[in-house]
């Protein structure tokens, strides 16, 4: 992996908390939005996810979040990446990660998309119709096939078996296909929905990707991979906790999947990485005071704030991906809450954020705080109106940067410093605390200095 000219700098932290960096910024913003990035909680997570699922192996999906230093740690980690276009496959090569860390996870490519995949060597790739299978045998004859079955996501956020994953009832006839045209099948693949509401779906779905491999191993394949999909929650106030859901996984795979079977088991996880680890600052550019009529039919006034971003911006998530957002003032206040509603700051009257939120009475200028603001946000925004995409903040505690230099991949992380900041790591190689009043930076162009 190398490092990326034009990387923002990241600021090594101690004894700091999200909030207490959220406000050293806010204190020199004058009225734009911004993102502050905790780095260390994307590591926490990565140690999470080995504690409670060490068979599986992460496959980022890009899709959730494709910032360039996010991808950079994942790397550095040791994840794979679940990539659906070329520009999420080149994201990935130009960090030097090993084309055999890529699925390309898209049941529906496009052709030419997948000859880029066959020039760079990224090999693995899912299908779930039987065009897909003689685009493949044309275009990229050496490819290993995943077939996507169709999981339960009823009980998901997002589902996205609408549109995706075959029948498992259908899947002999595919893998019969496959074999007659002599396209090389290696394993089965499913997703139980993004935001998935119901552990046991894990269980069915590895339930039935068994039966698809006896059947695959009926007509001559050797199934080598299973995918067990994304899913899995990214805020640790999520109905389903990541620890139920693997625990769920765990014992699925035991029955079905033991490890003396030698299957290779990955995910795509995508939220559960990096939601938490963003959190977004919004400022009220304007308020109006309505008269309206609350559930008792008694008269109230109600607030409407206009904030610096909106629904074109980080807030698309609220449309894409039914995101439920909870905001609370910067500087909290002892003082009644009031019906308000919250609006993005476009010309468009469907940028609407929140109809219906209890705030206390706040003033132009002040900021609104959201949490887990990681996933499908800053990926889908827009420009609309010429209001940009907020800037991003980084910075990572001491305790992580730590575990980070135990890591083989240190160096090529290192190799982003300038001269100066490498000394100054070096100088601490026994672990001891940096002089909180010194900035360190994992990458060489500053932005925002915090620390």
């Amino acid at each position: 992996m190398k490092s990326q000219t034009g990387l923002p700098s990241v600021d090594v932290v101690l004894d700091k908390t999200m909030m207490d960096v959220v406000r050293e910024i806010a204190a020199v913003n004058d009225d734009e939005p911004f993102y502050t990035v905790d780095l260390g909680d994307i590591v926490y997570k990565y140690k999470l996810w080995r504690l409670n699922l060490p068979r599986v192996h992460p496959f980022y999906a890009v899709k959730c979040n494709n910032n360039s230093l996010v991808l950079e740690l994942l790397a550095a980690l040791g994840t794979g990446f679940d990539c659906a276009s070329k520009a999420e496959i080149e994201a990935v090569l130009k960090m030097d990660v090993d084309p055999s860390r890529i699925i390309f996870a898209n049941p529906c490519k496009t052709g030419s998309f997948i000859k880029y995949a066959a020039t760079v060597g990224v090999d693995v790739m899912t299908f779930d119709n039987e065009m897909e299978l003689h685009k493949t045998k044309r275009l990229h004859p050496g490819a290993k096939m995943v077939i996507r079955i169709r999981a339960d996501d009823s009980s998901s956020i997002c589902r996205l078996g609408i549109k995706f994953g075959c029948e498992v009832t259908h899947a002999p006839y595919l893998l019969q296909v496959a074999k007659e045209i002599g396209v090389d099948v290696v394993g089965v693949s499913f997703h139980v929905g993004s935001g998935c509401r119901d552990a046991s779906a894990y269980s069915r779905a590895i339930e039935s990707s068994h039966y698809v491999f006896s059947v695959g191993q009926k007509l001559g394949f050797t199934f080598t991979l299973l995918d067990i999909g994304g899913g899995f929650p990214g805020s640790r106030d999520a109905d389903v906790s990541f620890e139920e859901i693997a625990s769920v996984v765990n014992n699925a795979l035991e029955t079905y999947f033991p490890a003396e079977m030698g299957i290779e088991i990955i995910s795509e996880p995508g939220r559960f990485f990096v939601a938490s680890a963003f959190t977004l600052t919004t400022n009220i550019i304007a308020r109006r005071i309505t008269d309206d009529t609350n559930e008792d039919g008694i008269k109230e006034q109600g607030r409407m704030y206009y904030l610096s971003d909106g629904v074109y911006g980080s807030f698309n998530c609220l449309i894409f991906d039914h995101a439920v957002v909870s905001p609370f003032p910067l500087d909290l206040k002892n003082t009644p809450l009031l019906k308000s509603s919250l609006w993005g700051p476009t010309c468009d009257s469907m940028d609407k954020v929140m109809d219906n939120c209890y705030l206390p009475h706040m003033e132009a200028g002040e900021f609104l705080v959201f949490e887990n603001m990681g996933a499908y946000t800053i990926c889908a925004a827009s420009n609309f109106n010429g209001f940009e995409t907020p800037p991003l903040n980084f910075f990572m505690p001491q305790h992580a940067l730590i575990y980070l230099q135990q890591l083989p991949s240190w160096p090529c992380l290192r190799n982003a410093l300038t001269p100066e900041q490498s000394e100054l790591l070096d100088s601490n190689t026994d672990n001891s605390v940096p002089n909180s009043s010194e900035t360190m930076h994992l990458c060489s162009v500053p932005e925002v200095v915090v620390a």
